[in-house]
């Protein structure tokens, strides 16, 4: 997807993207994310990044610029913008409103890209929502006419690793693969793993970021049948081998359909109703929490 916008205004030069987005063990690395494969769009510009230095943050990942912001004040970020002379902003932050939104637009007069799952109000001049659930038509009064709203399957983002995964064969080593997201903020991974027989062979990924690693590390350390990846770089490849996918109704759903690997959703968060209800629709199976019997539901679904 290149998500770069058409300007009568724009020049040949390389522009100047500043995305701000941030990550910790309550937020949870999706975020960011999904912005490093929005940011391979721009390979001929120049990326940097504005991020909180909140607890659990995936800051040290980044592959880019990353400027630290000492508060979420918009007098702060419009300094930054002129400092650094940015020419557009991605916004990728629940935290982040319409207000705060109008006042960077208002003042610096830059291209504003907002990143949407949860058809909220936005003061943009693209409105982004990558999720195959994404409808454009309830986004009608919510942006300024002028804003171009892409949604849906045709702008999702996948990360390259699961693009080169999919063209090599791969023998299956796992009977489930678990992401309960970057952090797993609720602990529900523990749960799941607790009504899982013994003799089935298990993949768990997960990052120092979680803020429950410590029991997590404790309840695998006994059991031979589970892997605990931290931190991997080769989740694409841990899917891949794997024969049943369960995670949370969020952008993970896009890696695994493209995989094609089944699944069974597991809501973790408010934010994740739109994808839920896309899925119920589409007769995926979705468990708003877990139980001893999802396994075998799964299968008689």
């Amino acid at each position: 997807m290149d998500a770069r916008r058409v300007d009568a205004q724009s020049t040949s030069r390389a522009m100047n993207i500043l995305i701000r987005a941030d990550s910790s063990s309550e937020i949870g690395m999706g975020h960011i994310m999904r912005d490093l494969v929005l940011a391979k769009n721009y390979s001929g510009d120049r990326v940097s990044f504005a991020c909180r230095d909140l607890v659990g943050n995936m800051i040290d990942r980044i592959p880019y610029t990353v400027h630290i912001l000492l508060s979420d004040t918009p007098e702060e970020f419009i300094d930054l913008i002129r400092e650094q002379n940015i020419d557009m902003v991605v916004f990728d932050h629940y935290g982040i409103d319409v207000v705060f939104e109008k006042k960077v637009k208002e003042v610096s007069g830059i291209i504003v890209l907002c990143f949407d799952d949860t058809y909220q109000k936005h003061h943009c001049d693209i409105l982004l929502n990558h999720n195959i659930s994404a409808d454009k038509e309830r986004y009608r009064g919510l942006v300024p006419e002028q804003c171009e709203v892409r949604c849906g399957s045709l702008y999702t983002l996948i990360r390259d690793e699961f693009k080169v995964e999919k063209q090599i064969k791969r023998e299956k080593l796992y009977d489930i693969f678990i992401a309960m997201g970057g952090t797993d903020p609720i602990n529900m991974t523990p749960d799941i793993l607790k009504t899982l027989r013994d003799d089935m062979s298990v993949c768990v990924v997960t990052t120092s970021g979680n803020p429950h690693l410590n029991e997590l590390e404790i309840f695998v350390k006994e059991k031979k049948n589970i892997t605990l990846e931290i931190n991997s770089t080769r989740v694409a490849q841990l899917l891949h081998q794997s024969r049943l996918a369960i995670i949370t109704p969020s952008v993970m759903v896009h890696e695994v359909l493209y995989m094609e690997i089944p699944f069974i959703a597991l809501q973790s968060a408010t934010n994740q109703e739109d994808m839920v209800e896309y899925l119920e629709r589409e007769n995926y199976v979705v468990f708003k929490e877990w139980n001893v019997d999802a396994i075998t539901r799964f299968y008689n679904a």
